[in-house]
């Protein structure tokens, strides 16, 4: 299998994730009963409405950031429309700095206490930072360090992907899903970041 072939492939995968995931709050809008991150809390958290607007504000925003993210590293994207690239650009902004908002609020109840709670937190402050920096950057026509920036954010976007992957996997090698929730919190986004660093390297990309 060629290089070229390998490339397709990964970016194919890497699309289906984020577009699978990124529909995956649908669920949580049409469905009445309480599923999945729901079931474990306790039904008077499910009932305040300040957690439930930082819980769907989120899931929703994250999920339009997963969605229109991923184009923004097709180069035919950026190079043959411009303005769409732009425009999917402002709408991942957006949806990042309220869904990281929304997620650092949530985190401080996160299933699973304070380990939990401090791994959530740490990614939303991590996406929050990269987001605007990477839109600060961008508006300072500073390109290298916006690229570098954006591959950090969504690399912390992609979390969402990441968690989903880990955790299934992770509650069958312990058997009990508080543990494996435990360490998704961390898992979830950090080998992400070192996966986003060495991408940087790679591109030659100085964040200095």
């Amino acid at each position: 299998m060629s290089g070229t072939t390998r490339n397709k492939i990964a970016w194919a995968v890497f699309a289906f994730l984020a577009i699978g995931v990124g529909f995956y709050p649908v669920l949580y809008w049409v469905t009445s009963e309480p599923f999945g991150l729901l079931l474990g809390k306790a039904p008077a958290l499910l009932e305040n409405q300040l957690w439930n607007i930082g819980f769907y504000g989120h899931i929703t925003f994250g999920g339009i950031a997963l969605l229109t993210g991923w184009s923004q590293f097709s180069k035919k994207l950026r190079t043959r429309k411009l303005k769409l690239h732009r425009n999917l650009g402002k709408i991942y902004v957006i949806s990042a700095l309220i869904s990281g908002v929304c997620a650092v609020y949530i985190g401080f109840h996160a299933t699973g206490g304070w380990v939990a709670s401090l791994g959530f937190i740490g990614l939303g402050l991590v996406w929050l930072y990269t987001t605007l920096k990477a839109y600060l950057s961008i508006r300072a026509k500073d390109l290298g360090l916006h690229q570098g920036m954006m591959i950090y954010s969504y690399a912390a976007c992609f979390a969402a992907v990441t968690l989903r992957i880990w955790l299934p996997l992770l509650t069958m090698a312990f058997g009990e899903f508080l543990i494996a929730y435990k360490i998704v919190a961390w898992l979830c986004w950090v080998p992400n970041m070192f996966f986003a660093y060495f991408w940087v390297r790679k591109k030659g990309i100085s964040l200095v």
